[in-house]
């Protein structure tokens, strides 16, 4: 040992008991801190990885067979390869969607449940009913919108409107004389039909059905003048109606011969069903990255396109979705307070 090392060994023993006991501690901070800041930097890279490792779910609210429970099944079975894991759609339908939307709400946030949410969950009961079981904003963490559906405006052919705005006119003429149908207070159709007289002031006597089926019935058998239907191509086959225009914001892939109500008539004006994946809020940030953009992918192929022509499927992140919802909620509260609805 050279004479240094000694000296220095021979001064570190006379050193006070409480340098040494500040030297052990401050080596010991230093060891922790790097410890944290190494598990900090690695987080990130790390955070999500391997998830999914079982199978996920979907809660649909709505009973089995109807286009809410097809597609979410369809978009299920295309998702298996690059999730790596099945998604099982469970049915829990009843009470316009609230059943189904509370059940989700209140899943694990762990990213293994998701929910098939629609603008019936997420805004028109938000917008209309005071005491809801869950909050469309609070409750939820959104993943991707799906896709959206319009409604076909559709009068009967004893109408002698052959525009949007020929139909405006007439219903000018003939205040409180002109009836559009919905399936029932609240419905798509409904406030589609409210949103409709309230841009374009109109007086028009709104009928509910229960159910959208008895009400084109009527419409057919001119019963009932008008009505904003989703199934209003279908219809037309059939040579009882006339198509006027689609509500959404662009002319329809399935008719693009059909003018938009806000083209033919009324700018701004846009009446659409969606539909979106969410998670339960709290679900972490990484599992909902991997959920939208692996789910993401699956809606941009073009197997569900082929699979279901007539709808207007796109993804978003999910700050594009959040923002979407939270603008959709306002503007049917608006059209239900200035139309005095009252839904039960």
């Amino acid at each position: 040992m050279q004479a240094k090392e000694v000296q220095f060994l021979r001064d570190w023993r006379r050193r006070p008991l409480r340098d040494l006991q500040h030297l052990i501690r401050a080596g010991m901070a230093a060891a922790l801190w790097c410890t944290l800041a190494t598990h900090v930097q690695a987080q990130p890279q790390n955070a999500g990885a391997g998830f999914p490792t079982r199978p996920l779910r979907i809660i649909s609210p709505y009973p089995p067979g109807g286009l809410g429970d097809i597609f979410p099944r369809a978009l299920a079975a295309a998702a298996i390869e690059p999730l790596g894991q099945q998604i099982i759609v469970e049915n829990r339908p009843g009470a316009t969607q609230i059943i189904g939307a509370q059940v989700a709400a209140r899943a694990t946030p762990d990213g293994y449940t998701l929910f098939f949410g629609s603008v019936t969950s997420l805004a028109i009961n938000p917008a209309s009913r005071a005491n809801l079981p869950y909050d469309a904003q609070r409750d939820f963490a959104p993943v991707t919108f799906c896709f959206s559906t319009p409604l076909y405006l559709v009068v009967h052919n004893a109408v002698a409107a052959k525009s949007v705005k020929e139909l405006i006119a007439l219903a000018r003429a003939q205040p409180g004389k002109l009836s559009f149908a919905s399936g029932g207070a609240g419905t798509s159709q409904h406030l589609a039909g409210e949103l409709f007289k309230s841009m374009a002031k109109l007086d028009l006597v709104h009928v509910p059905y229960k159910g959208a089926a008895p009400a084109m019935v009527d419409v057919q058998a001119g019963q009932v003048h008008l009505m904003f239907e989703g199934g209003g191509l279908n219809y037309l086959r059939e040579g009882k109606i006339r198509v006027l225009a689609v509500t959404s914001a662009r002319r329809a892939m399935a008719a693009p011969e059909v003018p938009t109500v806000a083209e033919a008539a009324l700018p701004g004006f846009e009446s659409t069903i969606w539909f979106g994946l969410l998670a339960p809020a709290a679900t972490p940030r990484a599992h909902v990255d991997t959920l939208s953009a692996k789910l993401g992918q699956v809606l941009e192929q073009g197997g569900l396109r082929q699979k279901f022509p007539a709808l207007d499927i796109a993804r978003s992140t999910p700050e594009q979705f959040a923002a979407h919802i939270r603008a959709e909620i306002p503007k049917w509260r608006k059209v239900i307070q200035d139309a005095n609805i009252v839904i039960e």
